[in-house]
């Protein structure tokens, strides 16, 4: 019994790491795309498994205050002469993390709810088009600052959540009207006829077929939370326990790094870093949708 299971399982390790390397092929038909992807899986190990090898630099050195570049300091100081880049390496994880929590919940709600208001439509449709037509006239940011004065935004996570509960109605409108035009194709007409039931014709037969779009809407929604996260950051109005990018620009502007000669390698180093995470998200749609969309293979 126990070989069998081994077996078994050494069987299924086997499929998954073929899958992957099929995966990987496919990404790479679009160069563009592919760099975009290896982007992002170094930041992502940067920022969650360069810490343990990299110490953040809290240690303040009057005589070191915004140096440049060195082999010492690889992005130069601070305005308490404190390494730039350890703490680039320790920002990460917080922005990543803030946007992934937002990105996953905007488009669980916009997706499931957006494709059974297409799909089932009669009152279901009309009490979820209301509620998200009512969403989407509630200013986003104006509507945080006012959160951020009740409440206390104490955990970037939980920040990450308020994004994403506030960012789906786009998503909603745009998956509930391609719900609408796949639900007349003959392969939804086929299983009704069959009778799977509306859980599996919209979980697997209509969503599948709008995973490209899904994706795509999935890194924009974690690109707009990552903006928001930094702007409040820079108000004062989000969490500033920790260090992350959007912490460093927010101190940059406050202890006056501007008007310092050699404090640009302080205040673009974030704002690189967080471009290159933007940049890198928004060009790795070009594989992500390839993996979903055979017929652009054949273009590629």
């Amino acid at each position: 019994m126990e070989t069998q299971h081994e077996n078994a399982m050494i069987g299924w390790l086997k499929q998954r790491i073929q899958g992957l390397r099929t995966t990987l092929r496919i990404m790479r038909y679009n160069t563009v795309g592919y760099i975009g992807f290896l982007a992002i899986v170094a930041i992502v190990l940067l920022s969650y498994i360069g810490p343990y090898f990299i110490e953040l630099d809290t240690d303040t050195k009057i005589d070191k205050i915004y140096n440049t570049p060195s082999s010492e300091f690889w992005l130069g100081t601070d305005h308490q002469g404190r390494d730039i880049f350890s703490q680039i390496v320790h920002g990460g994880k917080d922005v990543i993390a803030v946007g992934l929590a937002a990105g996953l919940i905007s488009t669980i709600i916009g997706v499931t709810f957006g494709t059974l208001s297409g799909f089932i439509g009669g009152w279901t449709d009309t009490i979820i088009v209301a509620i998200t037509d009512f969403v989407l006239t509630i200013p986003r940011f104006p509507l945080l600052v006012v959160l951020a004065a009740i409440l206390t935004f104490d955990s970037n996570i939980y920040l990450g959540v308020i994004l994403g509960l506030l960012n789906w109605p786009s998503l909603l409108r745009a998956v509930r009207s391609q719900a609408l035009s796949l639900k007349q194709r003959d392969f939804i007409a086929a299983a009704r006829a069959l009778d799977l039931g509306t859980a599996h014709i919209v979980f697997r037969e209509i969503i599948p077929n709008m995973m490209s779009y899904i994706i795509i809407s999935f890194t924009l929604a974690m690109t707009g939370a990552i903006y928001a996260l930094v702007g409040l950051v820079l108000l004062g109005l989000a969490p500033f326990s920790g260090t992350n990018w959007g912490i460093m620009l927010s101190l940059a502007w406050t202890r006056g790094a501007i008007f310092f000669k050699d404090s640009i390698w302080y205040i673009m180093s974030p704002v690189v870093a967080i471009a290159i995470l933007q940049l890198a998200l928004i060009t790795m749609n070009r594989s992500m949708e390839l993996i979903f969309n055979p017929r652009l293979r054949t273009e590629a």
